[in-house]
């Protein structure tokens, strides 16, 4: 009983991790992930994909070093899934960094405590108005000119007309 119980627990914080990463609020990814750990056995696949993630979680907070350790342990774990994603996360943390210019760079704020300052904020939505869709102008064809145009009987025409009825006749015949 208490073992489900762990487990129930370890895949509620998992799940909150997961959710709290996409978020954008990595501590308190790690926090969950963590928690999680804790409650689950390490060598299970439900533990190589919690410490997956936590690898992912610590890269995002600027914890690479502990983010390439983890991963490096990851290596060798017994799930075949954990250590195919933990030797492509050991690739990527181990590749040298490349030298960034400021301007070419978003910077993520930490979602951390977006939370407390929504619920201090008013609803804005009611006051923005949608912009009403531009009405397409109907777009007539230039008109041709007619004395650029050749005009001219062309031999090939016939010749492809009596083809095409040729085409026909031997289709309508067999």
């Amino acid at each position: 009983m208490a073992r489900e119980n762990h487990l129930e627990q370890a895949k509620q914080q998992y799940q909150a991790g997961r959710a709290a990463f996409e978020r954008g609020q990595y501590r308190q990814s790690i926090k969950h992930l963590e928690t999680a750990r804790q409650y689950v056995q390490s060598p299970s696949s439900l533990g190589g994909s919690i410490q997956i993630w936590l690898v992912t979680a610590y890269e995002a907070l600027g914890e690479r070093d502990k983010a390439l350790k983890l991963c490096k342990q990851l290596v060798r774990h017994p799930d075949m899934d954990t250590r195919k994603q933990a030797r492509g996360l050991v690739d990527i943390l181990e590749a040298p960094r490349l030298k960034k210019r400021p301007e070419w760079l978003v910077q993520i704020p930490d979602m951390q405590n977006l939370e407390d300052s929504n619920a201090k904020m008013q609803p804005a939505a009611s006051t923005v108005k949608k912009a009403a869709p531009k009405k397409k102008k109907p777009t007539s064809a230039p008109p041709v000119d007619w004395s650029q145009v050749n005009t001219k009987d062309n031999g090939f025409v016939w010749i492809a007309l009596a083809a095409i009825l040729l085409a026909i006749a031997a289709y309508s015949i067999f």
